[in-house]
Formats: structure tokens, C-alpha cells, sequence
């Protein structure tokens, strides 16, 4: 796909992310971009359709790589309601799966393989947490599977723990939520949330997770 589409969804992304998508208007991601809003539908039949593009990328890293007929209409995003439960389940699954077998598993990797997931679904995540009272389903769908995924945290925590891996931990599920708040910030929150933004490297911002997580918790 062309760059000017990216560059539409990326700013969209943020604007809704950052002020919400019932406030964000077709004209507030032209400006953002610095185009006109009819080169926006060009691209784009409407601003649906720049969302279910963004949630689409975000299920199938792929997807941007499609040659689209354009404007875009939301023919190529049939199915993407059913589809991204289908991606929350999948992704909680391959987050529990290193429990069948820890004694292979290191808690280096669980930081580093959390900080990696929340990364590549940070604009998903991050625009259903922002806009969660506009899309309820979708936010009911989220929310149980944060829960699982705390409770996963949570999970790998006591088995560390157990292994002599980790310290002792008084509250193992508190520990869980700080390290998973933690590494959204760094993942997340950092890139497209924040008041103001740093360009520090997806690299640099895992190591300093890793860096420190590491040694709070680690006897």
C-alpha cells in the first residue's frame, strides 16, 4: 500500500487513540497528515473504514502489504469482528503455552516476549482501552482477555518463584500488574499516548524494561 494511505492511518490511529474516534474528524487527520480532506477520500471512503484498516493491519501485519482498489470501502474488512476476538484468544494462548514446560523458559524471555507482544498490538490495544465506551463489544472481548493475561503474569511469577528463579514476592498478582503496566508504558503508552512523545527505539525501550525488571526480581 502507498505511503500517503500509511501515513492516513498512522496519524488517524493516534488522534484516535489520543482524543478518542468519535471526537477525531475526517479534517483533524488531514491536518494531521497535511493534506486536503478530499485527498483523504481519495484514499479512504470514510473514516470507518481508516479504523477497520488500522484494526485489520493490527490482526494481520500483512494486510499492508494488499493492493487495495481505492477508495478504500469496508469490503476487505468482512469478518474483522469475528476476527479479532479469534487474535486475542490465539495470543493468549501462545503467551501460556511456555507454562506446559517453565523449566525451559527463562524470565529474561517473559519480559522480553511481553514487551514484544504489547508492541505489536499497541495501536489495537491501545484504541479499544481509549474508546472502550464507543465499542462495547469489542471492549468485553479486551477485557477478558486482559484478565487472562494478568492471571498468566501471575502464573509465571509463582513458578519462578518456586523454581528459587525470583525472590520471595508477598503479593505475586500486584507484582504481575506493575510488571505488565511497566512494559505497556515502555511498549504502548510511550509511542502514541504520552503528552509528548520521545523517539526512542523500540530496542532501547525493551532493553531499559529489561534492564531493570530483570534486576528488581531476580535473586
Amino acid at each position: 500500500m502507498n505511503q500517503r494511505v500509511q501515513a492516513i492511518a498512522d496519524a488517524a490511529a493516534r488522534l484516535f487513540i489520543q482524543q478518542g474516534y468519535a471526537r477525531t474528524q475526517i479534517s483533524h487527520i488531514a491536518k494531521a497528515v497535511g493534506v486536503s480532506v478530499g485527498t483523504i477520500y481519495l484514499d479512504f471512503a470514510g473514516k470507518k473504514e481508516i479504523l477497520h484498516y488500522i484494526l485489520k493491519c493490527t490482526a494481520d501485519p500483512l494486510f499492508i502489504d494488499c493492493e487495495l482498489a481505492r477508495p478504500i470501502g469496508d469490503g476487505p474488512f468482512t469478518g474483522l469482528e469475528d476476527e479479532l476476538p479469534a487474535l486475542f484468544e490465539s495470543a493468549a494462548r501462545s503467551f501460556a503455552a511456555p507454562l506446559n514446560d517453565i523449566s525451559s523458559y527463562s524470565f529474561e524471555s517473559l519480559i522480553g516476549d511481553t514487551f514484544d507482544m504489547l508492541s505489536r498490538y499497541a495501536v489495537g490495544c491501545l484504541f479499544i482501552e481509549k474508546n472502550r465506551f464507543d465499542f462495547p463489544q469489542l471492549a468485553q472481548c479486551y477485557t477478558a482477555y486482559r484478565g487472562q493475561f494478568f492471571e498468566t503474569m501471575t502464573a509465571y511469577l509463582r513458578a519462578f518463584i518456586g523454581q528459587g528463579i525470583l525472590r520471595p514476592l508477598e503479593h505475586p498478582e500486584l507484582t504481575a500488574a506493575l510488571i505488565i503496566e511497566t512494559l505497556s508504558w515502555w511498549a504502548m503508552d510511550r509511542r502514541y499516548a504520552t503528552f509528548q512523545p520521545n523517539d526512542i527505539s523500540q530496542d532501547l525501550a525493551k532493553q531499559v524494561c529489561m534492564d531493570n525488571l530483570v534486576a528488581a526480581y531476580k535473586r
